[in-house]
């Protein structure tokens, strides 16, 4: 898993996502209004989070796969990118858009935005093995 410190600084974003979003997949789809202003009142609302739970899980388990197996670790760290980055990008123009969002959905905003540049970061310098030289 981590061995030594440049493991550490591909795999840890990674780590964070997966401990994040697997949590955040369980509340969307079967409680999220437990921590989240979300009331669900028709099947297809309920049956569109489950398969949001669904989607975040199945990153999740890829993003899993790169922690654990060199061969897919290129593919997570893309993966978590676009993830991540379309997250956050959608959660900005909803700030512009709609207004403010509970403080939970503010620091979700910036932490994938973070995690998302992170990945880019990694894919792109030099020094991480993953850019072209």
């Amino acid at each position: 898993m981590i061995k030594t410190k440049q493991d550490f600084i591909h795999k840890i974003h990674l780590i964070i996502s997966v401990l994040i979003v697997v949590p955040v997949s369980i509340f969307y789809g079967f409680n999220p209004s437990y921590q989240f202003d979300i009331h669900l009142n028709t099947i297809d609302e309920h049956n569109f989070f489950k398969a949001i739970m669904g989607l975040y899980l199945g990153f999740s388990i890829l993003w899993i796969l790169g922690i654990f197996k060199p061969t897919y670790l290129k593919t997570a760290i893309l993966t978590n990118m676009f993830f991540m980055l379309g997250l956050g990008s959608g959660r900005l123009l909803s700030l512009f858009l709609d207004g403010t969002p509970t403080f939970g959905y503010i620091f979700g905003t910036i932490a994938e935005l973070f995690l998302g540049f992170y990945s880019f970061w990694l894919l792109t310098n030099k020094n991480t093995n993953f850019a072209k030289n």
